[in-house]
Order: C-alpha cells, then structure tokens, then sequence
C-alpha cells in the first residue's frame, strides 16, 4: 500500500477540484495512482450527481459569450442562491457560455456530449458532473442559445438573473452600438416577446384576439355602458339574480363602485349571460371597438419596437423611433431574454423547521 502524501492529496485536488477527503479517499482506494484516482473521483461523482438529480434545481444564474459577430447566452442552475453566488460555480457558467459560443450542437443533450472547451480528456457532462461533486448541489445546463449578425451585444441583469443577446444589422458605429446596449437593457427590463408585430403569425393574432374577446366578457364592470346595462337589466327583469343583489342594484345603481355592492355570484352570472350572446358581442362595434383597443395596448406591451423607450425624456418616444433618431438603417434581427428559472418549480425553503428538523 502506497503512502498518500499531503502533496499527492493537493496535486489531485487542484487537478479534479474534488474535496480534500474525497481526494484522500481515491488516491488510498487506488494505491496512490493518480490517474485511477482521478477516474475513481469521476465516477464517485456521477454517483453523488445521480442521488442529487432529484432535487430542484431552480437557481442559478445566466452568462453570456461574444465573439465577432457570434453571441451566445446560457442558464445554469442550482439549488440554492448561495451556489448562484459562488465564484466557482460562476466561473464554470462562464465556461459553459463560451462552451455554448463554439458549440455546433442544436439541443442540450449534443452540447453534454461535446468534448468540454476547457479539458478535452472529459465531456461537457462530465465537467457538470464533476461540479455537481465538487459544490454538492445539483446543478443542471438548462439552455442556450445563440445569435449571429453584423452587430451583436450583450447584457447581464441583476449578478446573472437576467441574460439578454442582440443582433442587429445596417449600422455598426459606436452610436448604434451604445443604442443597441440600451435596446439589451429594455429587453431585460421590459420582457418584449416579438420585435414588432410583423413576428407574430396569423394564428397567434388570433388566439390573442379570442383570449382578449373573452377575458373582456368575463369581466363584467369593464364592459360598455350600453352592454352592461342590457346584461343588467336582463338578470334582474329574469330574476336570474337573487332578491339581496336585485335591492343592491336598485339602491346603488347611479353608484361609480356598484360592483362593490353585489355578490361574486351576481357577478359570475353576468359573465355567464355574456359569454351566452358571446357572436353578438363580437359583431358589435361598441365592443368590438373596446377589443381592439385592448389588443392593441397588449401588442405595446409585447413587441419591442412598439414599447415606450425607457430611457425617453418625454416618456413617449418609442424603440423604433429612438433606434431611427440614432440611424434609419439599423435595425434589430433577433434577441434571446432569459431569466433564471422561469418556468420552473421553486423549492419552499423554509430554514427554520429544516434545522429544527435536524436537531431532532
């Protein structure tokens, strides 16, 4: 049996990055070979990786890559916040942005199985599982995905929370590249889904339109004035109300907060008797009216030209106008916003009963 040095135990950590006992451990399992050791060290860590797999992973943080006219943004996560913060976690995301940057593969599943940028001996998956043994935290390679143009910026909101990607063409000055940072910073904080509304298909216009149709005859107290008062008049001449909600009505009906007065399911059977005359409504003009302006209110909210620029001194100029005030030929080809867990399941941590539990 060979003797494990302190200096053995120190080459082999600072080449897997593995704990000093972990290290210990696998150079006395393999007689002091290093190379077993390490391998002994990987497969101990997909071991520790398999059990940790199950666990949320909801942190984290995003990073991006520039190079030329290539960009790339990338999401990584972990448990907790703590890791998100950690240098050592941080640095490999930042490997992983750049992983992404050079990368061919389309899918997460080929990016795991690409040769890692910065030890060609070990996979992508086998950096991630190393880490995953080194932090103790299941981590996970969420996303990525890249962009490419004549002009391409970047943008990191929040220490990593948010991650922005830009491409743009027709201008490549200082100016429009100062614009385009701050076009970055607007996607960050605005959340846009589409450039401008030429992105959005027939089909999804429609659904929006249908969503909005309904949403409105759902809402009762935001109907027209003429609608709402034939839907009134209807549910008590029927008595499709009950006897409280009718003398509610009759007392308080030149009140401006009637609805106030009424019960939930006054007002649910409102809604229904909308949704009833639902064809009706649509071929209405007043309501009609009423929708297009609700659509057209969601389509500023939505698509980036059409939003009101932040940085405007009058609070009014919108992207499109301020990107043509910095040159009529610039013109944004396409972005990615991500923003740390979106869309996943957050763990409740609830750290007192967790020590509580511990303690017994």
């Amino acid at each position: 049996m060979a003797d494990i040095t302190a200096s053995m135990v120190k080459e082999l950590r600072e080449v897997s990055g593995a704990g000093m006992m972990d290290c210990k451990k696998a150079l006395t399992e393999c007689g002091g070979n290093m190379e077993e050791a390490i391998e002994f060290l990987r497969k101990s860590g997909a071991m520790k990786a398999e059990k940790k797999a199950s666990r949320i992973a909801a942190e984290g943080i995003c990073r991006t890559a520039i190079d030329g006219g290539k960009a790339a943004v990338v999401e990584v996560n972990s448990e907790t916040d703590f890791v998100a913060k950690n240098e050592v976690f941080q640095t490999f995301v930042e490997t992983v942005a750049r992983q992404a940057l050079k990368s061919e593969a389309s899918d997460i599943e080929a990016l795991l199985a690409e040769k890692w940028i910065d030890d060609e001996s070990k996979t992508v998956k086998e950096a991630l599982v190393e880490k995953v043994a080194t932090i103790g935290e299941n981590l996970n390679i969420r996303r990525f995905e890249k962009v490419e143009a004549p002009v391409v910026v970047d943008y990191i909101h929040g220490g990593g929370r948010i991650g922005v990607i830009l491409g743009a063409e027709g201008a490549d000055s200082d100016a429009a590249k100062e614009a385009l940072k701050n076009i970055a910073m607007q996607i960050a904080a605005m959340n846009p889904q589409y450039i401008s509304r030429d992105d959005i298909s027939a089909d999804e216009m429609d659904k929006l339109r249908e969503i909005t149709i309904d949403s409105a005859l759902n809402d009762a107290p935001s109907l027209p004035k003429p609608i709402l008062q034939k839907l009134i008049d209807r549910a008590v001449c029927d008595k499709l109300w009950g006897q409280p909600d009718i003398e509610a009505y009759e007392k308080e009906k030149n009140n401006k907060f009637l609805f106030n007065f009424l019960s939930e399911d006054a007002k649910g059977k409102l809604a229904a008797l909308a949704m009833e005359g639902r064809g009706a409504y649509i071929a209405d003009k007043i309501f009609s009216g009423l929708v297009d302006g609700r659509i057209s209110k969601q389509l500023k909210e939505i698509c980036l030209l059409d939003q009101a620029y932040v940085k405007a001194e009058d609070g009014k100029q919108t992207v499109a106008a301020y990107l043509k005030s910095v040159s009529p030929d610039l013109k944004i080809t396409k972005f990615v916003r991500f923003e740390t867990g979106e869309g996943l399941e957050k763990k409740n941590e609830d750290f007192a009963a967790e020590v509580a539990a511990q303690l017994g």
